[in-house]
């Protein structure tokens, strides 16, 4: 597939996303009562103005990523049908209405993910190939077999596994397994050093399908994005806690993004079923993760993103007292530029250490 063609896709991709998130700040504040000067299509400089529509522009706008929303008095609390003049709770639906967005597409891209393949049970290791010669064939290991446990410790994920073995090197392990639904039990000895691409007992692993209906399909769904916002919360502590590498924790910037679009498309063109779908299964699954990724990195409670604004509620809520609009811009300004910042110095470190790609 052309560059430009996978170019063009991702821009449409990252543009969709922003899109839709100021989709959910406009269609909440529609529906509170708070007037909305424009809605972009786009980012400015204005192109043209497509119509007006109940008070509101409609704009088409010079550079293709995503759009904007304009509400009427974001600078003036006094101004009728302002948002600044609205309640604090209508204010906090209109902010958490951008990522909440974010989040449902998300989870509309895993539903439709989860019926066009099966997904995969990663609490299940599954024997994809033994090399010969190795203790696994030995024992009578065979593709197809499930490890359940290695000596008293069930197995229920690859890290456990992996683990457990590193313990055991040259010396006698139980390896429990299941075959057509009935346990079987070996000994086996992981070698300290075993030939190139073998590892230590001479088996690759993976994970098992699982079989699942629509109504399933949406519960895995929404457990799928639960880890996943779980996952990102946690970063920072396990980071500092030295649980994950800095390889792992690093920010990415539009460049970091677009090689791992570039790679799942990749993926996909390899794959001469999935390219045969309209929207390739590599880019679908990665698609919902940005795009889950970037409503939880707007809910920060930093100055300049929504979350930020949210924090200035809650503050407002505590305290009774509105911070002064002139210090509340000039707060947003300046974490603005030092977002901008930190934004370029991302994209400038993608560039010079590219992420590596598997």
């Amino acid at each position: 597939m052309p560059n430009v063609l996978v170019l063009l896709q991702f821009i449409f991709v990252f543009g969709l996303i922003v899109f839709v998130h100021e989709l959910g700040h406009f269609l909440v504040a529609k529906l509170v009562g708070v007037e909305v000067e424009e809605f972009g299509f786009g980012y400015p400089p204005r192109l043209v103005r497509l119509f007006t529509k109940k008070g509101t522009e409609f704009t088409l706008n010079w550079i293709p990523f995503g759009g904007f929303v304009r509400l009427k008095g974001e600078t003036d609390d006094g101004e009728p049908g302002g948002v600044l003049a609205a309640p604090k709770w209508k204010r906090f639906l209109i902010l958490i209405a951008g990522a909440t967005m974010n989040f449902v597409l998300g989870i509309l891209l895993l539903i439709i993910l989860y019926n066009a393949v099966n997904p995969i049970d990663t609490s299940k290791i599954l024997v994809m190939e033994v090399a010969p010669n190795s203790p696994a064939e030995t024992i009578g290991l065979q593709p197809g077999d499930i490890i359940t446990r290695l000596g008293d410790t069930p197995i229920d994920s690859s890290e456990v596994l992996i683990n457990i073995i590193g313990e055991h090197l040259e010396k006698e392990l139980t390896l429990t397994y299941l075959r057509d639904g009935a346990e079987h039990s070996a000994v086996v000895i992981p070698r300290q050093n075993p030939p190139e691409g073998q590892g230590a007992i001479g088996f690759t692993i993976g994970y098992p399908e699982i079989e699942v209906n629509f109504f399933q399909s949406i519960g895995l769904s929404l457990r799928t994005f639960w880890d996943q916002v779980k996952v990102t919360v946690s970063l920072p502590y396990n980071y500092i806690k030295g649980k994950i590498a800095p390889e792992e924790a690093r920010f990415i910037g539009l460049k970091g993004i677009y090689d791992l679009f570039s790679n799942a498309a990749k993926v996909d063109q390899s794959n001469a079923e999935v390219a045969k779908e309209f929207f390739p299964i590599s880019r679908l699954s990665l698609v919902s993760m940005l795009t889950i990724a970037i409503g939880i990195t707007n809910l920060l409670p930093i100055p300049a993103l929504d979350g930020g604004q949210i924090l200035f509620l809650l503050f407002e809520g505590m305290t009774r007292k509105r911070i002064p609009i002139k210090v509340a811009n000039a707060i947003n300004s300046i974490f603005f530029i030092l977002l901008i910042l930190l934004f370029v110095l991302i994209n400038i470190n993608d560039f010079i250490n590219p992420i590596p790609i598997p």
